[in-house]
C-alpha cells in the first residue's frame, strides 16, 4: 500500500479564511449555522489575540468531542431556576462555547432590566478563553466578570499531586483604546503553554511546574502538575474561588472530579461550570462618569513612569498589539494546527483560499 503523506501545514491564516474553513467544519459536524459561525468567531478572535492556547488550536478537539458524544451539537438548553437578576442554566452539553456565549446573553438581558445579574451555567464543556464573554460584556456597555471549572492540573501550596483546575478569571470593561481586558489563570501557566514549550524543545521558567515526585522541573516532558499564581498560597486561594462560584455554585462536579479534556469517557458531557456576572455602570456612577473614569484611568496607568525600555500597559493591551500585527500579516499557527486547517480546507475543496490570500 502506498504511504499516505500528511498535507503540508500553514504558517499564517488570515483570520477570514480561518473563520470560514471553521464554520464549514462545524456546521459539517452537526452544529446549527449560527452557532458554527460563534464559535468559529471565538476561535478565530482568540488566536488573532495571540492567545494561541486557546484558539484555533481548540477546533480538532471540538469536533472530536462532537463526534465522540462529548458535545452535544444542538443541545436543548434550559433555564431550571431564576430571579430577576439570576439564572441557573443547564447547557445540555453543549460545546462549551456556545454555553458560555449563551449564558453571556441572558446576563447583559437582566443587567440591562436590573442592573446587575449573575448567570451560572452547568452542564457544559471547555469554553476556550474566559476574555471571549467578559469582552462581550463590555461591548454592551457592562463590566463583566467572568470564571470557569476546569479539570486538575494543579497542585495546592505544599501538596504534589493535582487537584485543582487553571481556573480562570476575566474581568472586561470598556472598549477601543481603553478597552481593559484581564484573563488570567490561576496557576503560574496554562497547560498548553507547558505543552508548546515542549514542542519546540524549550526550558520551562523556574516555579511553572512540579514533577510526579513534588519537585520544581523546567523539563515539560516531566510535567506532573502545575504550581498555584505568585506566592503559592494566594494562587490557590484564588483558584478555590473559582471553584467556589462556578461548580459549587452549580452543584456540578468539583475540579478533582472532572475529565481532563482530551480523555473524557464517550457518550456524555464533561459537566463543567461556568460563571458570569454582569454589571450595567448606568446604576452606580452614571454611564457618562463611568466612561470618563475609564478613560482616566487606562490613560494615567499607561502614562506612569516606566522603570525601564518598556512602557506601562494595561491588562489587554498586548493582546490587542498582537491583534492589530496578526490581522495584517495573518495568525501564526503552530504545525499541527496549519496541518489540520489545511487537511479541513482540502475536504471542502477551499484550497484556494489559502492561496489567493497571499498567506500560507
Amino acid at each position: 500500500m502506498d504511504e499516505v503523506m500528511p498535507a503540508a501545514g500553514l504558517d499564517r491564516i488570515a483570520p477570514d479564511v480561518a473563520e470560514s474553513i471553521a464554520t464549514r467544519a462545524l456546521t459539517d459536524a452537526g452544529v446549527p449555522p449560527a452557532d458554527s459561525a460563534a464559535v468559529a468567531d471565538a476561535l478565530v478572535h482568540t488566536s488573532l489575540r495571540g492567545i494561541s492556547t486557546h484558539g484555533l488550536r481548540l477546533l480538532p478537539q471540538y469536533l472530536d468531542d462532537i463526534a465522540h458524544g462529548i458535545a452535544n451539537p444542538r443541545p436543548l438548553r434550559t433555564v431550571v431556576r431564576e430571579t430577576g437578576p439570576t439564572a441557573v442554566v443547564d447547557a445540555d452539553a453543549a460545546l462549551g462555547i456556545v454555553a458560555g456565549l449563551g449564558g453571556t446573553r441572558e446576563a447583559v438581558r437582566r443587567a440591562a432590566r436590573f442592573g446587575v445579574s449573575v448567570v451560572v451555567v452547568r452542564n457544559s464543556n471547555h469554553f476556550g478563553a474566559a476574555s471571549v464573554y467578559s469582552r462581550a460584556m463590555a461591548r454592551e456597555g457592562m463590566v463583566g466578570w467572568v470564571m470557569t471549572s476546569c479539570s486538575p492540573r494543579v497542585a495546592p501550596f505544599n501538596g504534589s499531586r493535582a487537584h485543582l483546575g487553571t481556573n480562570p478569571i476575566s474581568v472586561a470593561a470598556g472598549g477601543g483604546d481603553h478597552e481593559f481586558v484581564l484573563d488570567m489563570a490561576t496557576s503560574q501557566v496554562c497547560l498548553g503553554e507547558i505543552r508548546e514549550r515542549g514542542r519546540q524543545g524549550v526550558p520551562l521558567e523556574e516555579g511553572w511546574a512540579k514533577d510526579a515526585a513534588g519537585r520544581p522541573t523546567v523539563d515539560a516532558a516531566q510535567v506532573s502538575t502545575l504550581t498555584p499564581l505568585g506566592a503559592g498560597h494566594k494562587g490557590q486561594a484564588l483558584g478555590m474561588v473559582v471553584t467556589l462560584m462556578t461548580a459549587v455554585l452549580a452543584d456540578s462536579p468539583l475540579d478533582w472530579e472532572l475529565e481532563h479534556i482530551e480523555s473524557a469517557p464517550h457518550g456524555r458531557g464533561r459537566e463543567v461550570a461556568h460563571f458570569l456576572m454582569c454589571l450595567d455602570p448606568a446604576v452606580f456612577g452614571g454611564r457618562e462618569a463611568f466612561d470618563a473614569r475609564m478613560r482616566t484611568f487606562v490613560d494615567d496607568t499607561r502614562s506612569s513612569p516606566a522603570s525601564g525600555a518598556d512602557p506601562v500597559r494595561v491588562p489587554g493591551d498586548p493582546e490587542r498589539i498582537r491583534a492589530a500585527r496578526n490581522a495584517a500579516h495573518g495568525i501564526p499557527l503552530d504545525p499541527r494546527t496549519g496541518r489540520e486547517l489545511r487537511r479541513l480546507a482540502a475536504g471542502y475543496g477551499m484550497d484556494d483560499l489559502l492561496t489567493t490570500t497571499g498567506i500560507g
